[in-house]
């Protein structure tokens, strides 16, 4: 049965970037200081320096980046965080990638199969649509994003 991708978050990553650019993380951009948030903002802009009475754009972020650093998360989180105690806990990789265009830092987990091993700080990656959870019940597949190297297998 196929399932509904619904994004974790709405609003912070689209599958079909406006230039034509596939994939791609959601930020805003502040016309007043040209500042650029992630995850976006909506209300004001959060640059101390600025001086008002700009509007906030959506813009999409830069589609690569380079690690800036990495570690992986070997235990089971508390709560609230969901999951099956019955199922045995996978570990995953995280990876923070200063984004080429920002020069900013956006936080993410490697897609699968990219372990800590695979990485280094410096590496060119790129980010890609994955997914988080499914929900076979409700036919949903939770969505989100991962950084995989550049060049890398989908």
């Amino acid at each position: 049965m196929a399932r509904t991708r619904t994004p974790v978050v709405s609003g912070w990553f689209t599958e079909d970037a406006p230039d034509g650019g596939g994939f791609r993380l959601l930020g805003t951009r502040c016309s007043a200081c040209s500042a650029v948030f992630f995850p976006r903002e909506d209300a004001y802009c959060r640059n101390p320096r600025c001086h008002g009475g700009g509007e906030l754009a959506e813009v999409p972020l830069s589609p690569r980046g380079r690690v800036w650093s990495y570690t992986d998360g070997r235990y089971r989180p508390p709560a609230p965080y969901v999951s099956d105690p019955d199922v045995p806990w996978e570990p995953y990789t995280l990876v923070a990638v200063e984004l080429a265009a920002e020069g900013m830092v956006v936080l993410g987990q490697a897609a699968p199969g990219v372990g800590v091993a695979d990485l280094a700080v410096g590496m060119e990656v790129e980010v890609v649509g994955g997914v988080l959870n499914e929900d076979a019940d409700a036919g949903t597949a939770w969505t989100t994003w991962h950084f995989r190297p550049v060049g890398g297998a989908e």
